[in-house]
C-alpha cells in the first residue's frame, strides 16, 4: 500500500496509465540576432495561449466555467507587463528565450513556494505550467495528452497539470494519483470539479506502480494498493457504494441551517482567495466568506495595486455574496512572501520576521490605500476588517487609529462606507492567545488561525518532514491555547470563528461546540460535511468528549481516543 495527500474523496478501482514526462532540457546560448529570438518567443506565447484558450473551452464543458478559469489565468499571467517584460529584456540582452523563461518562472515559482498557505503556494504550479507549455513549445516537444485514455483508467503521474486535466474525460478515468500536490493544489481543485477520487503526494508513485497493473484509488484515506485480491476489491467495491450514498445524502444539508442536535446555531462561512471564488462560496451553501486573503492583487506584477484596483476587487466580492457576510485579511506579506518590488531584506527566519501587520504598519500610506479601498466596498456589503499575524494591543490599536484617519479622510470627500465596520483579528500567535483577554476587549470578533497557531506553539515547520510529526492542532498545548482564546471572546461578548484547517476536522468540531466556537470557515467543498457532522452532536455530547480529551496528556491519546467517538 502506497500513502499521501487524500486530495478527491471516493473510491476508483481500475488500471494503470502511467504519464511519463516528456524531457525539455536544452543547452542555453547566447543569441547574437536578439529580435528573431523575440519573436521566436512571441510565436511560442500566442501559441500557447491558443491552445489554453482551446484547453480552456473543453474544461468548461468537462468541469465547469469556475475550473477553467485556472488556464484562463495562465493566460493572463503570462500576457502580464511585468513577466513579459522582463522576459524579453533578458533575449534582448542575448539570452536565449528558453533560458530568459526559465530564469523569470524560476523566480516567481521560489516566490511562490516559500508562502505559508496553500493557496499562494499553488500558483507556483500555475507558473510551471506555463513554463512546461512553452518550453515544450520552444523545443519542439509534443505534450502529453490523456484524452484517449480508455474506460477505467487510473492516471499516475509525477504531477498533474491544469493543462493536461483540461483532456480528462470523467467517463473514463476512475481515479489520480501522483508525486507532488495538496489539497488545494489545481490537480486537486480540478479532480474535485471532476468528481474523480485522487491521491496526491505519494512518493515515487511513477516508479512504484506499472502499466496496466490493477490498483485501488482511496481519495478519501489518501491510500493506494496495488494488484488487489478478489477479497479487496470486494471490500471497495462496497466502500466506494457507501460512499457514493453518503454524498446523496449531503445534499439533504443545503439550504438548511448550521445546527447541533441539541439546537445551537453557527456561521459556516467559506474561505477564499479571489473574488472568483466567491461563486464557490455561494454554489457550495456557504452562509459568506470568513476569510478572503487579499495577497492575490499583490502577486505577479511590478508595483503595488492601487486603491480602484482593490476596490473593485473588494467591492466584486461582496456583490457576488449579495449581503452575506465577507471578512477581508489585509495584506499578510513580507518576509516568506517576497516580493521583488517591495525591496525586502532577506532574513534566516522569515516566519518570525517583517511580515503581516508588522510589515502594513511601518508602511502606513500602502496600509491606508488598501484600508480606504477596504472601507469603500464596504458600502456594498457585510463587510469586517481582520488584521494578520497580531502579537501585541499596540498593534490592533495602531491599527484602528489608521481605520479612523480613513473613515474622516473618505467623509471629507463625501465617499459612502459603513461607519459602523466591524475590526477584528487573526489569533494566530501564541501570544495573541495568551493575551485574548486583553484583545477581546478592544476587537470586534476574533478568528483562530490553526495552521500558524499550531506552528508557532509547538515551534515546527509543518513542510520539514524531520519535526512534521509534531505539527497538529491536536496537541495539548494547541487545544488550550484554543480553548483559552474562545473563552476571552465569549466572556467579552464577541463572536469567535476558526479559519484553519482544523475547522472542517471531524475530530476538531465536537470540541469546538463544547469550547463555544461560533463560527467555522472551511474550504468551499467541505461545507455540507461540516454542517452534517455538526448536526450528529448535542452540546452535552460534545461536553463529555472535549472533557475526557483535556484530561489527556499527549496529541496521541487524544488522538486515539478521538478515533473510538467520532
Amino acid at each position: 500500500m502506497l500513502n499521501g495527500t487524500p486530495a478527491s474523496d471516493g473510491i476508483g478501482i481500475g488500471r494503470v496509465m502511467v504519464i511519463e514526462e516528456n524531457s525539455l532540457d536544452y543547452t542555453p546560448k547566447t543569441v547574437t540576432d536578439t529580435e528573431a529570438e523575440l519573436q521566436r518567443f512571441k510565436n511560442a506565447v500566442k501559441i500557447f495561449c491558443d491552445n489554453t484558450a482551446a484547453q480552456a473551452e473543453l474544461l468548461k464543458k468537462s468541469a465547469g466555467e469556475k475550473e477553467a478559469e485556472i488556464l484562463e489565468g495562465h493566460i493572463q499571467m503570462i500576457k502580464d507587463p511585468y513577466l513579459a517584460g522582463e522576459i524579453e529584456k533578458l533575449i534582448s540582452d542575448g539570452q536565449c528565450a528558453e533560458a530568459a523563461l526559465e530564469h523569470m518562472c524560476d523566480m516567481f515559482i521560489t516566490m511562490f513556494s516559500s508562502a505559508d498557505d496553500e493557496l499562494t503556494q499553488q500558483r507556483a504550479s500555475d507558473v510551471k505550467d506555463i513554463k512546461t507549455g512553452i518550453l515544450s513549445i520552444l523545443l519542439g516537444v509534443k505534450e502529453v495528452k490523456i484524452s484517449a485514455a480508455p474506460k477505467g483508467t487510473v492516471i499516475v503521474a509525477k504531477e498533474l497539470t491544469p493543462s493536461m486535466t483540461a483532456g480528462i474525460n470523467n467517463e473514463n478515468i476512475v481515479g489520480i494519483v501522483t508525486e507532488t500536490g495538496g489539497k488545494t493544489s489545481h490537480s486537486a481543485i480540478l479532480a474535485r470539479a471532476l468528481e474523480i477520487p485522487a491521491v496526491l503526494s505519494v512518493n515515487n508513485a511513477v516508479s512504484q506502480l506499472s502499466a496496466g497493473e490493477q490498483v485501488i484509488v482511496d481519495g478519501t484515506e489518501g491510500s493506494v494498493i496495488s494488484s488487489p485480491d478478489e477479497t479487496l476489491i470486494e471490500k471497495y467495491t462496497k466502500k466506494r457504494n457507501e460512499y457514493l450514498r453518503e454524498r446523496r445524502e449531503l445534499e439533504n444539508y443545503r439550504g438548511k441551517k448550521t445546527m447541533s442536535a441539541s439546537g445551537e446555531e453557527y456561521e459556516l462561512f467559506c474561505n477564499i482567495g479571489t473574488p472568483e471564488d466567491a461563486l464557490n462560496a455561494i454554489d457550495s451553501n456557504g452562509e459568506g466568506v470568513g476569510l478572503f486573503r487579499t495577497e492575490f492583487l499583490f502577486m505577479d506584477r511590478n508595483s503595488l495595486p492601487d486603491e480602484d484596483e482593490q476596490f473593485s476587487a473588494y467591492k466584486k466580492a461582496a456583490l457576488i455574496l449579495k449581503g452575506k457576510p465577507l471578512i477581508i485579511r489585509t495584506l499578510d506579506i513580507g518576509g516568506d512572501k517576497d516580493l521583488p518590488y517591495l525591496g525586502l531584506k532577506k532574513e534566516e527566519n522569515p516566519f518570525m520576521g517583517f511580515r503581516a501587520v508588522r510589515y502594513c504598519l511601518k508602511n502606513r500610506e500602502t496600509f491606508k490605500t488598501q484600508i480606504r479601498a477596504i472601507l469603500r466596498a464596504s458600502a456594498f456589503g457585510d463587510i469586517k476588517i481582520m488584521f494578520p499575524l497580531v502579537t501585541t494591543v499596540e498593534e490592533v490599536r495602531e491599527g484602528k487609529q489608521l481605520v479612523e484617519e480613513v473613515k474622516k479622510e473618505l467623509s471629507q470627500n463625501g465617499i459612502q462606507f459603513d461607519e459602523n465596520i466591524k475590526i477584528g483579528i487573526m489569533t494566530e500567535t501564541a501570544s495573541a492567545a495568551v493575551i485574548a483577554d486583553i484583545l477581546a476587549k478592544e476587537c470586534d470578533f476574533f478568528s483562530i488561525g490553526t495552521n500558524d497557531l499550531t506552528g508557532y506553539t509547538m515551534a515546527c515547520d509543518r513542510g520539514n518532514n524531520d519535526v512534521s510529526y509534531l505539527y497538529s492542532a491536536l496537541q495539548p498545548s494547541v487545544l488550550r491555547l484554543i480553548r483559552h482564546i474562545i473563552e476571552c471572546g465569549n466572556k467579552n461578548g464577541i463572536p469567535v470563528g476558526m479559519c484553519g484547517e482544523a475547522a472542517a476536522n471531524p475530530m476538531m468540531i465536537p470540541l469546538l461546540i463544547s469550547f463555544g466556537i461560533t463560527e467555522f470557515s472551511v474550504s468551499a467543498p467541505s461545507v455540507l460535511k461540516v454542517r452534517k457532522i455538526i448536526s450528529t452532536w448535542t452540546k452535552e455530547e460534545a461536553d463529555k468528549t472535549a472533557e475526557k480529551v483535556m484530561s489527556l496528556s499527549s496529541e496521541k491519546e487524544i488522538y486515539n481516543y478521538l478515533k473510538t467517538v467520532i
